[in-house]
């Protein structure tokens, strides 16, 4: 196992990320720094410093993955379960010491820092289970007049080399729904996390290495998209890549990928409707969760909120005054709800949408506010389709309240998005959940809940501008490995 690791030297050159923060794929020409400051996003203070990725190093990262993989791909389904299983519970014991550094790399509230750990030793034990429930089936042959007396059947196969790229917001439990599923098929791994989150990602190597991973299968390589996710996407060794980001960067891999196989998860500007005929009192706290949570830096956060104007004045009433009990600070703190967002750079370009909104009629019902990368959680009404906050991934704490008088007008609303990650919609009436699962084209419905529900083994992903493939556990196997398929013929 290959890991560039933190070392104590610094440097005054710091590696910027495209995208809300996420990585970019433009090429450049500047000089790469030596190492990576990974600051506390608290405190602004430098946690520690990491070399960046040449791109030499680059190639010898998949150079030894291919390598490694030749004899990883051929242990047997048991002891790669094994490996998987030891490391979800070395995650599960290191949960304390983990959660921290997702705190202080991340600015997550310590709260969401805990239950994402929680959620990637889950991943990874459902990864152990999977390893060893992967198969293939028979085709009956004879269907065909040509296949009479023929026996088919097919097998599932690493695709071999598998170049991840993670994002900020989850470095823990989205660098496991990469990495864990790739293992338990019999891929070899090269990951670049995001340049502000290497430090989780770093971790987590040294766990695969203490469960037994052998050499060599897994790697971290850390630098911008721009150089680092370049060479990766780019070499034509990697049978594939997934990638979790912004929906241009995710265009641009599918342009310089060549013939790979391909997974993208690119964002959503999440809706929920709220019908009078629901249990909506219940529907406000966990409406606030998945508006706020991680600073609303979740792809299926909460932001486009259409509730009954029978019932809007209630529910803005509640939803406000819930809104206002959070406690945004210091994400060590255990009572912390709100955190930083992951730079003031993003920060101030959130604030500068809820400004743009402003102008152009909508209101803010509370907070809007910023301090530096923190900003308030804020609530927006008098919005309009167009408005960035609204038809745009605004990946920060905001949400727009938006009231409609009928059911099919609010299917029409929600629906009416590039994106196309997950949905909710709260109601009683089995008619109306129905409709809303023919009519809105997501890759998530969730009725009765938010659009931020996951359970990490159910498929994950979306449609339209929202990306390609799917994780969750079994699902990204199933993206990782290629069908052989087997005829044998009576001699």
């Amino acid at each position: 196992m290959r890991l560039l690791r933190p070392v104590p030297q610094s440097s005054k050159d710091g590696v910027t990320t495209r995208g809300r923060g996420r990585p970019g794929l433009a090429m450049t020409n500047r000089k790469l720094p030596a190492f990576i400051e990974v600051r506390d996003k608290y405190t602004g203070g430098v946690i520690q410093n990491v070399p960046a990725a040449s791109q030499n190093d680059v190639n010898g990262a998949i150079t030894q993955a291919q390598k490694a993989f030749e004899s990883y791909s051929e242990m047997p389904a048991h002891k790669r379960a094994k490996i998987i299983e030891n490391a979800s519970e070395i995650i599960s014991v290191n949960k304390e010491k983990l959660a921290d550094l997702i705190c202080r790399e991340a600015g997550k509230a310590w709260k969401y820092a805990a239950l994402e750990v929680d959620r990637a030793v889950e991943t990874f034990k459902f990864a152990s289970e999977e390893a060893k429930r992967m198969h293939g089936e028979t085709i009956p042959l004879d269907a065909s007049a040509s296949g009479e007396g023929c026996l088919g059947f097919y097998l599932r196969t690493p695709v071999g080399v598998i170049a991840a790229i993670s994002p900020f917001n989850f470095p823990l439990n989205l660098v496991a729904h990469k990495v864990a599923p790739a293992l338990a098929a019999g891929n070899a791994v090269v990951l670049k996390p995001a340049t502000t989150t290497p430090l989780t990602a770093l971790k987590l190597g040294e766990i695969l290495k203490k469960a037994g991973l052998p050499d060599d299968v897994f790697h971290v390589v850390i630098g911008s998209g721009s150089t680092v996710g370049n060479w990766l996407v780019a070499d034509p060794r990697p049978a594939m890549v997934t990638f979790t980001g912004s929906p241009p960067v995710g265009e641009a891999i599918t342009k310089i990928a060549g013939l790979k196989k391909i997974t993208l998860e690119l964002g959503n500007n999440s809706g929920v409707i709220i019908e009078p005929d629901s249990d909506w009192e219940s529907a406000v706290p966990r409406c606030v969760m998945s508006a706020f949570a991680n600073s609303g830096q979740i792809c299926i956060s909460l932001q486009r909120l259409y509730v009954h104007r029978q019932i809007a004045d209630k529910f803005t009433e509640a939803f406000i005054a819930a809104t206002a009990k959070l406690k945004v600070g210091n994400p060590l703190d255990k009572d912390c709800d709100v955190g930083p967002m992951i730079s003031e750079e993003e920060a101030a370009r959130a604030e500068s949408w809820i400004k743009e909104a402003c102008r152009e009629g909508a209101k803010i019902l509370i907070g809007g506010k910023r301090k530096g990368a923190a900003l308030e959680p804020t609530i927006l009404a008098k919005v309009t389709p167009r408005m960035k906050v609204v038809c745009q991934e605004v990946f920060a704490p905001v949400v727009s309240l938006i009231a409609y008088d009928d059911f099919d007008e609010a299917l029409r609303l929600l629906a009416d998005s590039a994106y196309g990650l997950q949905a909710g919609v709260y109601t009683s009436n089995i008619g109306k959940a129905l409709k809303a699962i023919k009519k809105v084209d997501v890759g998530g419905m969730m009725i009765n809940d938010t659009s931020i529900f996951r359970a990490d083994h159910m498929p994950y992903g979306g449609n339209k501008m929202s990306g390609l493939g799917r994780e969750g556990v079994r699902f990204a196997m199933e993206e990782m490995t290629n069908i052989r398929m087997v005829v044998i013929k009576p001699s």
